[in-house]
């Protein structure tokens, strides 16, 4: 009988994803009102200075601090400039009143904030001795002219965006879309609305993996429920290849008599990752079929749900063109456990927690994974080493779902 072959560490799994992927080679530009969630195809560099000009932070009155050197001068309120215009330059002996934003007049080199001033008619008292450059913003601060403002493979959000915009960018270079088709097989399986046979059950998978697939900017297609026949296994695997960067499949992947995925994928193309040494998740398999790479997920909801985030999170976004490997994997936090987990497993365990009021972590009740209450209860995983015990107290790293659910 032939051994069976160790199966991979989580590790070593994603280090082999994200070998594989590429990112897609097409790119478009849009409106950066339109850019959201999509990656940089180019680096983008600042044709001017941010400010453009020194301008004040605060409200108050632009003067000399040379005036104001006896933190007592009455000073001329000489003209008024609010944001957005420009004002006449400041005379010796003059303050010029000013509101958050505005540019700073030509002779003023500092901003006394209203607070620390008394207004009457047109003269104002201004009871403090400025320092030069007090509360005054420099052109150039934030941003500079030719420097590069963000990166290619920058995945734009509304920081991101943002900053774009305040360098005049109204269009940006991105990655197309990558396109992923999607199917799920199990005669067992429902949509919602229909009626539930005999030990029949609803499709959550189905509505789960769309969901976070929406929340990456992918483009799907989804072929919906595949009887367990291999033959009906394979013709929907070449369907999905045509014209698709990623299939992504839900359960089948096991040994059993029904799961024809795996047969199916080897026959169609090749696989090259099965089984991953992790709870829940464990049947993950990797391969490709035709010009399409192929993702088959467990069929068990936590368990799909669990592979995904670790997996299949990162190799989109790898395809998406996201360069940062930081932003490839998972960011963990060490916080305290406060709960026992006296059972140690030989896989890796990614355990449904939530942060409590006390600053510590509770533990879901039932760690199932057919078991999709705790994926809701939950804030995050606790990721737990092969082989290792939790006592009440100790330090665990903690991935919150806020982390790698967007």
């Amino acid at each position: 009988m032939k051994p069976n072959k160790p199966m991979l560490t989580v590790s070593a799994a994603l280090e082999l994803l994200l070998s594989a992927a590429t990112p897609v080679a097409e790119t478009e530009t849009l409106p950066t009102l339109e850019a959201n969630g999509r990656v940089l195809a180019q680096a983008q560099v600042s044709g001017m200075n941010v400010p453009s000009a020194d301008n004040t932070q605060m409200d108050g009155y632009a003067v000399r601090a040379e005036d104001c050197a006896g933190g007592a001068a009455t000073l001329t309120v000489s003209q008024r400039i609010p944001a957005g215009h420009v004002g006449q330059p400041l005379l010796p002996g003059t303050a010029a009143r000013i509101f958050t934003g505005a540019m700073i007049p030509e002779g003023a080199d500092a901003v006394v904030m209203q607070e620390q001033c008394e207004l009457a008619g047109n003269l104002v008292t201004i009871n403090h001795a400025p320092q030069s450059g007090e509360w005054i913003r420099r052109a150039g601060e934030d941003i500079t002219h030719g420097s590069v403002i963000l990166a290619e493979g920058t995945r734009l959000g509304s920081p991101e965006l943002g900053l774009a915009a305040s360098v005049g960018l109204a269009q940006l270079p991105l990655r197309r879309r990558v396109r992923v088709a999607v199917f799920f097989t199990g005669d067992e399986l429902t949509m919602p609305g229909q009626p539930l046979a005999p030990g029949a059950i609803y499709n959550s998978n189905r509505f789960t993996l769309r969901a976070l697939l929406e929340n990456l900017g992918c483009t799907i297609t989804d072929f919906g429920i595949v009887p367990d026949s291999l033959d009906a296994t394979r013709a929907v695997l070449r369907q999905a290849a045509a014209g698709n960067d990623l299939i992504i499949t839900s359960g089948g992947v096991s040994v059993g008599e029904e799961d024809h995925v795996k047969p199916a994928v080897e026959a169609e193309g090749k696989l090259n990752m099965w089984q991953i040494a992790m709870k829940p998740g464990k049947p993950l398999a990797f391969g490709e079929v035709q010009d399409a790479w192929f993702m088959g997920l467990p069929g068990n909801p936590v368990s799909s749900f669990v592979t995904f985030l670790m997996f299949v999170r990162p190799f989109i976004l790898k395809l998406q063109g996201v360069r940062d490997p930081a932003a490839l994997t998972p960011k963990a936090y060490a916080l305290r456990a406060d709960f026992d987990w006296p059972k140690a497993d030989r896989r890796n365990e990614f355990l449904r927690a939530r942060l409590n009021s006390a600053g510590g972590l509770d533990l879901f009740v039932n760690q199932g994974s057919a078991v999709l209450t705790s994926a809701v209860w939950a804030d995050g995983l606790v990721d737990n080493p092969p082989g290792q015990v939790i006592e009440r107290g100790d330090i665990v790293r903690f991935i919150p779902f806020s982390e790698v659910m967007q």
